[in-house]
């Protein structure tokens, strides 16, 4: 049993900033096309791509960037934010 644990981690792969960029493209993706009245189908696939991008922000975890192997970097105790060595 501890090793589904240690292997079904949640585990972060979007920074900080990104996720505030998808977050709020995401909304703007669902709300926009409403707004000005574009064809229903075309509101519908913004809104499926919207809310994906808005989820992958809110959570922090994306799935395409962790099949790309991507990884946030981590910073060491010792080492300040900001020294210039990241």
């Amino acid at each position: 049993m501890p090793d589904f644990f240690r292997t079904a981690v949640y585990f972060k792969n979007v920074p900080p900033t990104e996720r505030v960029v998808r977050t709020v493209a995401g909304a703007a993706l669902v709300a926009v096309p409403v707004a000005v009245g574009a064809p229903m189908w075309l509101v519908a696939v913004l809104a499926v791509n919207g809310v994906f991008a808005a989820g992958t922000g809110f959570v922090g975890f994306c799935p395409a960037c962790y099949l790309y192997g991507r990884k946030l970097a981590v910073r060491s105790a010792e080492q300040p934010e900001g020294s210039g060595t990241e």
